[in-house]
């Protein structure tokens, strides 16, 4: 039957179908490969400080073959950051911690602190695509397990801390920065309740932190200091819990950015409860009269058994810390 004596609904239906192929073709081969470096500037330095360059990373869901991912990754060594912050689910196959060391590796002496996201427990499995509309997505029972201790073995070897229901501090040009961060929230892994302690522990030790916890944001010693949540999944108990605990900025990964979103409306999906007009990139975090910056990374990568991206490529972010005003 020729195109012209087709029924008009049979037109559109097949114009449909075309278009889902094209962009199914497009997610699949060109956009998932789209590696972006998304470059933000964040305002929580004291006066006259100087920047200080974040690269955040996060779900890189890595598999060995996946060698363009990893010489990209790679090539980020260039921007000669002064911190990494690595938001979890780095793994996407049970030898992926080949990939990851061969990523990784030129980042060797910049300093880093990181938390786990439940793909850096669990294997990758195949689940229906469309359960996400309904929810975050639950523990799959025969998900593989993975081997996180070699991976949090790497990570030491690279100088990083771990930031799992814990605190840590570094100095960076001049400024004093204290790091605080939970395991995965999507597993219903963090500990919120540990954080005060693991604070107060750290100021107990330090002979330059004022004797009592700041109120928010506040200075919190006698020396310029910057504070920052890092989690995995940004459940909104999480963010306000950090917020809470004086966070100025926090990091984290896991939504995807939606993976797959319509042009002029964005994300379908979050993965968590987070809102959806925050599922990526850079916005304040609002509870009650405080408030911190937020960044969620889109992430580098995808399940093996979901290769797609739409309209949300793969990304890195550059965060450059400055003065605040």
């Amino acid at each position: 039957m020729s195109r012209s004596k087709l029924a008009p609904a049979a037109q559109i239906a097949i114009a449909i179908g075309a278009a889902g192929a094209a962009a199914f073709a497009w997610g699949s081969l060109v956009e998932r490969t789209r590696w972006t470096l998304r470059r933000v500037e964040v305002p929580v330095l004291p006066a006259g400080s100087s920047p200080i360059k974040v690269l955040h990373l996060s779900d890189l869901h890595m598999a060995p073959w996946q060698r363009e991912k990893q010489a990209w990754v790679r090539s980020l060594a260039a921007l000669e950051p002064d911190l990494v912050v690595d938001t979890g689910d780095n793994l996407g196959h049970e030898r992926g911690i080949e990939g990851i060391r061969a990523a990784f590796e030129p980042f060797h002496g910049v300093p880093g602190v990181f938390v786990n996201g439940s793909n850096d427990y669990f294997g990758p499995v195949l689940k229906n695509p469309f359960l996400y509309f309904s929810g975050p997505s639950g523990h799959v029972r025969r998900s593989k397990r993975l081997d996180i201790d070699e991976l949090h073995a790497f990570f030491a070897e690279l100088g990083w801390q771990d930031l799992d229901n814990t605190a840590t501090t570094l100095d960076l040009h001049g400024t004093h920065f204290e790091f605080f961060g939970v395991d995965d929230p999507h597993k219903g892994f963090d500990r919120l309740d540990l954080i005060a302690g693991a604070i107060d522990d750290l100021r107990a030790d330090d002979p330059l932190a004022d004797d009592t916890w700041p109120d928010a944001a506040s200075p919190t010693a006698s020396r310029p200091t910057v504070t920052v949540g890092v989690t995995h999944a940004p459940y909104q108990r999480v963010l306000n819990s950090f917020v809470n605990h004086g966070a100025q900025l926090m990091l984290a990964g896991h939504t995807h950015g939606g993976q797959v979103c319509v042009p002029g409306f964005g994300a379908l999906v979050t993965n968590c409860d987070i809102p959806r007009d925050q599922v990526k990139g850079l916005s304040v975090w609002r509870h009650g009269l405080r408030s911190a910056f937020l960044n969620v990374s889109a992430g580098l990568g995808t399940s093996i058994y979901a290769p797609v991206r739409f309209a949300c490529p793969p990304e890195a972010t550059l965060i450059t810390l400055v003065a605040s005003s």
